[in-house]
């Protein structure tokens, strides 16, 4: 079993930045590719970018490429999302999740990963 737990979420203004943060443990991570999920009330739960299990490949939706960036410390069983220039619209719960798959596919479906958090809730206002 893997508990994820998310951290950094808060209230800021457009332009601002904030780091989110994703705390792993019961089991290592270093094999495996992990992702950040948004959701918002009424929608389906959306990609928004994903990471290798070494860090080495990312990729990101098209409406955060460019301002967000992905990164991890396996030492530290941490994954990162670096969020710079927010906009209102990226008003959501975010979330982490981990795909416990040897594969190089970088997937962006929420369902092809098996674990993920309880989610730390972003709101940017105008």
């Amino acid at each position: 079993q893997v508990q994820l737990v998310e951290s950094g979420g808060g209230l800021v203004q457009a332009g601002d930045s904030l780091r989110l943060s994703c705390a792993a443990s019961g089991r290592p991570i270093n094999r495996y590719s992990m992702g950040w999920f948004r959701q918002t009330p009424g929608k389906e739960r959306e990609f928004v970018a994903v990471i290798s299990w070494d860090g080495g490949r990312t990729d990101y939706a098209d409406a955060v490429k460019g301002r967000f960036t992905i990164s991890r410390d396996n030492t530290k069983s941490m994954l990162y999302l670096h969020m710079n220039s927010l906009k209102p619209e990226d008003t959501a719960v975010y979330y982490c999740a981990l795909r416990p798959k040897f594969s190089e596919e970088l997937a962006k479906v929420w369902n092809e990963y098996e674990y993920g958090g309880q989610g730390t809730q972003v709101t940017v206002t105008s």
